[in-house]
């Protein structure tokens, strides 16, 4: 047992060094991170474009992203997710097969997706194919047929694909959380939908949804690489400016959501599980919010990264866990907070209640100066590897557009972190860090924790192998 217990230490200490280590080369490497020139124009129709030269490797990389998420599902829920896939089920002048082969054989990537409030599209390429690979990207956002034999494959797929998840409680928690904390608001709609809705969408519907919130108006492309700005700027305006402009949709998600006025529990019933995963938090911030970056530092310190505390006791000390973090998910009008873990199912009430442990001591106790320190310099280090390649600068202009955000935010991040202090550390905990009528979600075998989750709230109870709605809320 001694020689566990020493190796258990061995590697602790391992990654403890090897997170110092790397936290100090990359916050040295920080100091200097500023967001590269970028030039900023928008067209007649009301795209916006960003373009930032980067010579260094002979590719391009492209972004896109536009009001089309899963927040105008209305009641067909994974509507979007289903339009945005069908966008590469073939054009006016290709199919898509031809597609497909076009792209591999050049080597270039090229993917849709829909998230929560956007929809978006990211592509890789070759300098020398910048040409090709663009025109595609026009036709693929401008003129896509939504062949019906395609979406069905792919609605067939999305089906088996919802209820694998069932499967996998770490699938599916997500859906359940944001059902409890958005309740009644259209960030509760889940962004591959459900069975019941799926299986009732059409290749009119989506067409239809494609009508009304694919438009220039409203979004933004961001090229990053290798090409001349100046070439790049003609190109972009030829194949885009034809784009119709369309009426802009309404945003439906400034709905203010409800706060909880009580402890809740969702305990969602597997009955083959062996293990209990769960959620406890409740509401979060939004990305504009001015403290936006203090909360990452303080959160880092709970359940951030390895070495947290909330991993330190679920994992390290009492073995109760493989992992536990904490984490703020941030939109654009609200946002929501979770501590998430799994356990076996014997030991889910331990586990539970460390993790409350762990939570009341960042209330209670705070955060000394020399963790505020560590915490600071791991920020502030991981920081530039977010943006180093042509990729990632691509996404983060896109997101700049989509969250209302300019360079400052980047170029003055390290300032911003190095101002946070304990005494401020200690209120931002107060605001951002909910401590009452916490909100709780438990998958597991509901016979062997129905008991342990009544400890925590009023508890509403469903079956996972059902439709996975949550309309107890």
């Amino acid at each position: 047992m001694w020689r566990i217990n020493i190796m258990k230490s061995i590697k602790h200490l391992f990654f403890i060094l090897l997170a110092v280590l790397v936290t100090a080369t990359a916050a040295a490497q920080s100091d200097a991170f500023k967001l590269p020139k970028y030039e900023k124009f928008t067209l007649g129709n009301g795209l916006t474009v960003y373009l930032m030269e980067q010579h260094e490797v002979p590719m391009i990389n492209v972004s896109v992203i536009l009001p089309a998420g899963a927040i105008y599902d209305g009641t067909q829920n994974g509507l979007a997710s289903l339009t945005a896939t069908a966008l590469k089920h073939g054009t006016k002048s290709m199919t898509q097969s031809q597609l497909e082969e076009e792209l591999d054989y050049i080597g270039a990537t090229l993917n849709t997706y829909a998230s929560k409030e956007s929809a978006g599209l990211s592509a890789k390429f070759a300098a020398k194919d910048r040409d090709k690979v663009m025109n595609i990207i026009k036709e693929v956002l401008t003129t896509p047929v939504f062949d019906a034999k395609e979406f069905e494959k792919e609605k067939q797929r999305t089906l088996a694909g919802l209820e694998q998840a069932k499967e996998s409680p770490r699938s599916v928690i997500d859906d359940y959380y944001n059902g409890m904390l958005y309740s009644g608001h259209v960030y509760a709609n889940p962004v591959s939908g459900r069975v019941s809705t799926v299986s009732k969408i059409t290749r009119d519907d989506v067409a239809k949804f494609y009508k009304s919130f694919y438009m220039p108006n409203g979004a933004a492309i961001a090229v990053v690489g290798d090409f001349n700005p100046k070439e790049m700027k003609t190109k972009l305006t030829t194949l885009f400016n034809s784009w119709a402009k369309g009426t802009a949709p309404a945003n439906v998600a400034n709905k203010p959501v409800t706060a909880p006025t009580g402890a809740q529990v969702l305990l969602v019933n597997k009955d083959d599980a062996r293990e209990t995963t769960f959620y406890i938090g409740g509401p979060g911030i939004n990305r504009s919010n001015p403290d936006f970056v203090a909360v990452e530092v303080i959160n880092t310190v709970l359940g951030g990264r390895f070495t947290s505390w909330l991993n330190d006791e679920l994992r390290v000390n009492t073995g109760l866990t493989y992992g536990a973090r904490s984490n703020f998910a941030p939109l654009k009008n609200a946002g929501t907070f979770q501590i998430s873990t799994f356990t076996a199912t014997k030991n889910t009430e331990a586990a539970m209640d460390k993790a409350l442990e762990v939570y009341n001591k960042l209330h209670t106790k705070g955060i000394d100066e020399n963790t505020l320190t560590s915490a600071k310099n791991y920020v502030k280090g991981g920081f530039p590897p977010r943006y180093e390649t042509a990729g990632q600068l691509a996404s983060l202009l896109t997101q700049m557009y989509w969250y209302g955000f300019d360079e400052s935010f980047i170029n003055n991040f390290q300032k911003t972190v190095d101002e946070l202090t304990v005494d401020k550390a200690k209120s931002i905990v107060t605001k951002y860090f909910p401590k009452n009528n916490l909100q709780f979600v438990m998958v597991g075998k509901a016979e062997d924790i129905r008991k342990v989750a009544s400890k925590y709230g009023k508890v509403t109870e469903v079956q996972i192998k059902d439709d996975g709605v949550l309309k107890a809320f």
